[in-house]
């Protein structure tokens, strides 16, 4: 905001929060179908005078002028994990807005669009010099590929980079590293009695599922094993020609993640050999282990949500952030609201919570624009 403009009243700022959040919700943003939220979003902060464009991954881009201190590179993804066709409409249960998608990541497009709508074309020494977008591919199959994009072309113009997704208090600090691949059987096939015991694929990818459950996955680093999606088969009395899987495996370190990977491919391939089955294993998504010095940042956000609420807590995950991290760009991830049932169809948002996310992302920006920042950027 410019110096003697009036400051918005809580009211004022909820209910714009709360329009372009229903405006953001209820337009699909299915993995690789962000096309329609993503042209919404530009339109919205394209009326606020800042310059806006999209870019050949499909990110809406915008600059705003002024600033001081570092140069800051600000994202919120526009893709959901809910295919086309869900029902995405907002509905009020109580103090609660749900709709698939409403916290992630619709919250965080709606913070930013109100803050342009407040303060893009103007000239702010109370912010650091900002390049804010809109990107895709965050969610699922994505591998990042809207921020790596973005990361690509403009991570040399900056010196920090800011995720906006997540829980109101919840900082973002270390990328947490995953491998994704595909796992797909074939297998003969034929009459479920006719043909019987000729091998089947289901049963293959059923066999290859139980030997990833058996293997030890460390805790210390953290890591993580998860299958997220079988397919296969045609008829309950038919056996399965083809069948798969998609596998997700991540960790905290390179190594481990390493080593895990080559054990869940060993376990897939010999459950097919004992099913009878071939197999073709394919990496689907990469997403980088990395750990850049961000003290100074993270310091920055822990400060603006000083007073908000629970207390705020450092962690490491799995976001846009991720690429910024692995070229060496101070980044983390910021969360402004609170909710809850992330990635279920009964996902929800507490309303007043907006508010609160939006001033403690003011509030993270003017400590960064503060004279002490000035050593975090140029």
């Amino acid at each position: 905001m410019t110096p003697g403009a009036r400051p918005a009243s809580a009211r004022e700022l909820s209910r714009a929060l709360e329009g372009h959040l229903k405006t953001i919700t209820e337009v699909p943003a299915p993995p690789f179908g962000e096309a329609l939220r993503g042209q919404l979003v530009a339109d919205l902060w394209a009326r606020t005078g800042v310059p806006v464009e999209r870019d050949p991954a499909g990110n809406v881009v915008a600059s705003l002028p002024g600033g001081r201190g570092p140069r800051v590179l600000v994202a919120a993804h526009l893709d959901t994990v809910f295919g086309a066709g869900t029902d995405v409409r907002v509905r009020r249960e109580g103090d609660r807005l749900c709709a698939p998608g409403i916290g992630d990541n619709s919250a965080s497009l709606a913070v930013l669009s109100v803050f342009l709508e407040r303060t893009g074309a103007r000239p702010d020494d109370l912010r650091p010099r900002l390049t804010v977008a809109a990107t895709v591919g965050e969610e699922g199959e994505g591998d990042l590929r809207g921020a790596r994009q973005l990361v690509a072309d403009r991570g040399a113009e900056h010196d920090l980079f800011i995720a906006v997704d997540g829980h109101l208090g919840t900082v973002v600090a270390q990328a947490v590293g995953s491998r994704r691949l595909r796992a797909g059987f074939r297998g003969a096939g034929g009459h479920s009695w006719g043909d019987y015991p000729t091998p089947s694929a289901v049963h293959a990818a059923g066999e290859a599922i139980h030997a990833l459950n058996a293997l030890s996955v460390p805790s210390e680093p953290r890591s993580s094993l998860n299958v997220g999606t079988v397919w296969g088969g045609t008829s309950i009395n038919a056996i399965a020609q083809e069948a798969g899987f998609n596998l997700d495996l991540r960790s905290l370190d390179p190594t481990v993640l390493e080593d895990l990977e080559r054990r869940a491919r060993l376990a897939i391939e010999g459950a097919s050999q004992r099913a009878g089955c071939a197999v073709e294993i394919t990496q689907i998504g990469d997403r980088p282990v990395a750990r850049v010095d961000n003290a100074e940042l993270v310091s920055c956000a822990l400060r603006a949500l000083e007073g908000g609420g629970p207390q705020a807590v450092v962690v490491a995950s799995s976001t846009d952030a991720n690429a910024a991290l692995a070229r060496g760009l101070p980044a983390i991830a910021f969360g402004v609201y609170r909710g809850g049932d992330a990635h279920r169809s009964s996902e929800w948002l507490d309303p007043a919570s907006l508010v609160d996310g939006y001033r403690a992302f003011e509030r993270l920006l003017a400590c960064l624009a503060e004279p002490a920042a000035g050593r975090l950027g140029g």
